[in-house]
């Protein structure tokens, strides 16, 4: 990964219905949905369609409200690790314009 680029995941739970003939993949705590032929491909829409919400999100600078409305709120303390099959893995990338500078120079007073 390039010096300039962050890649942060959030883990959210999820749900997989059996509907006819396609797979429904949801994420209830954010309302984002997604289908699929397969349980694979509904799984990796949802991912796909949590990822470009939660760009959108920053991209306006809407995502603190849209979090405290679906009733985040900081965590006081790390919760449990939750069992990782009923969560997904949603990488949100980041690139800085510009590559950070590390020469720091102090000029004495």
């Amino acid at each position: 990964m390039p010096s300039n680029e962050l890649i942060i995941t959030v883990m959210l739970p999820f749900g997989l219905t059996k509907r006819r003939a396609h797979y429904l993949a949801s994420c209830p705590i954010l309302d984002v949905h997604s289908q699929g032929e397969t349980a694979e491909k509904a799984k990796a829409n949802l991912v796909e369609a949590l990822s470009l919400f939660l760009i959108s999100c920053l991209e306006r600078e809407t995502l603190d409200t849209v979090l405290k409305e679906c009733g985040f709120k900081v965590a006081a303390a790390r919760p449990k690790q939750a069992r990782q099959e009923n969560y997904v893995k949603v990488p949100i990338p980041f690139r800085a314009s510009h590559k950070p500078s590390y020469n720091v120079s102090y000029n004495a007073c």
